[in-house]
């Protein structure tokens, strides 16, 4: 069997006709693409603006500039890829770790407490962690009745949604952001997304994005005028067509992930292997998250991994405590009260599910993880 990563693009001749078709075109970058593209996500979100940039951690970055001043406090998740709190570093803002729910996303509850205890918390950066989105009634509850901005990280979850709220509508924030990697629902290569219904946040971002640059119609022809520090975080005409592209197939890559999904719950049923969540048609399932009770076996979480990995199998963790991480430790965090995301550290992984897996290569992946664990049970 051949390796089998944990998540992995597809792409086929449309995209690859769309990319060289702009290749063809007057226009590399800033060209019409870039609009285009923009207006599509926000029509598929169902948000007012968005505005496209390099990555999805110089999205986490232009966003928290808009929202955040220097030494504004922040709860946020240790449960996330690292850029989801930098980017409040960045901003000069400090980010306050909250502990995880059960299903892996920031517990809102414990979030209030914070709340109530230091009315002076600015922010909430909550993530949509593998897919599935925070509890967008207790989001807006929070919102109204303690004046707190939030920013919603939905990289992994573009597609999910909560009744009729869709990830990254920004219907309970201020700004969402998307991301755009290889391993998401979608990609541009790299490449990310803000989404706001905001036209002054836009209007910022927009200057933002580009060096903090400003040009109006009573200009003269060769006037531009800086307004800002701003950074090139532009994103090319090139990645937005692949964008453009796979966005139509969007809900298709999210059917089969679902079929996946469903498979890997029905046969974990009544194991030792725990799925964070089963499917409930929420979720856009950027991961598929597992937790083992390694206690009960005769081997580590770090034998399982390398075992896994000699039979091809990719599979990988998300995430290491961000606050545990020396950088952090170095500022001062890593002694938060954060049990839940302790035990899940040490219990869960991700295994492979991405749209072009195979029939075939799921059954020896769960056929594979069962006879490790049952040779070590």
């Amino acid at each position: 069997m051949n390796f089998i990563p944990y998540g992995k693009q597809l792409l086929d001749q449309d995209d690859i006709d769309a990319v060289v078709g702009t290749l063809e075109s007057d226009y590399l970058t800033t060209g019409p693409t870039v609009k285009a593209f923009e207006d599509a996500l926000a029509d598929y979100c169902g948000a007012k603006y968005c505005v496209a940039v390099a990555n999805g951690t110089a999205a986490l970055h232009l966003a928290s500039l808009v929202l955040l001043e220097k030494d504004d406090k922040v709860l946020t998740t240790p449960n996330s890829f690292l850029a989801t709190s930098n980017a409040i570093l960045y901003a000069g803002a400090k980010p306050i770790f909250v502990d995880i729910a059960t299903d892996g996303n920031i517990d809102l509850d414990l979030c209030e407490k914070e709340l109530q205890k230091d009315p002076t918390i600015k922010a909430i950066y909550p993530v949509a962690f593998s897919g599935n989105m925070v509890d967008q009634a207790k989001l807006k509850y929070l919102r109204d009745t303690y004046n707190v901005t939030v920013l919603e990280d939905c990289a992994h979850a573009i597609g999910a949604k909560e009744g009729d709220i869709k990830a990254a509508s920004c219907t309970n924030s201020e700004i969402s952001i998307l991301s755009f990697h290889p391993v998401k629902h979608m990609t541009t290569g790299e490449g990310g997304a803000i989404t706001t219904n905001s036209k002054e946040i836009y209007e910022k971002l927009l200057m933002l994005r580009g060096h903090g640059i400003v040009k109006t119609p009573e200009m003269k022809p060769w006037e531009y005028e800086m307004r800002a520090l701003g950074f090139n975080y532009r994103i090319t005409d090139m990645q937005c067509a692949l964008g453009l592209s796979q966005l139509k197939k969007l809900d298709g890559f999210i059917q089969r992930r679902i079929e996946l999904v469903k498979k890997y719950d029905e046969v974990f049923k009544e194991s030792i292997v725990k799925p964070l969540y089963t499917y409930d048609g929420n979720s856009s399932y950027h991961l598929y998250v597992i937790q083992v009770d390694f206690s009960r076996l005769n081997l580590t979480k770090v034998d399982l991994f390398n075992r896994l990995r000699e039979k091809n199998i990719g599979i990988q963790l998300h995430y290491i405590p961000i606050n545990k991480q020396p950088y952090y430790k170095d500022l001062g965090y890593g002694d938060e009260k954060t049990p839940v995301m302790d035990k899940y550290y040490e219990e869960c992984f991700s295994l492979p599910m991405y749209p072009k897996m195979s029939d075939k290569e799921q059954s020896y992946v769960i056929d594979s993880l069962f006879e490790v664990l049952h040779e070590n049970s």
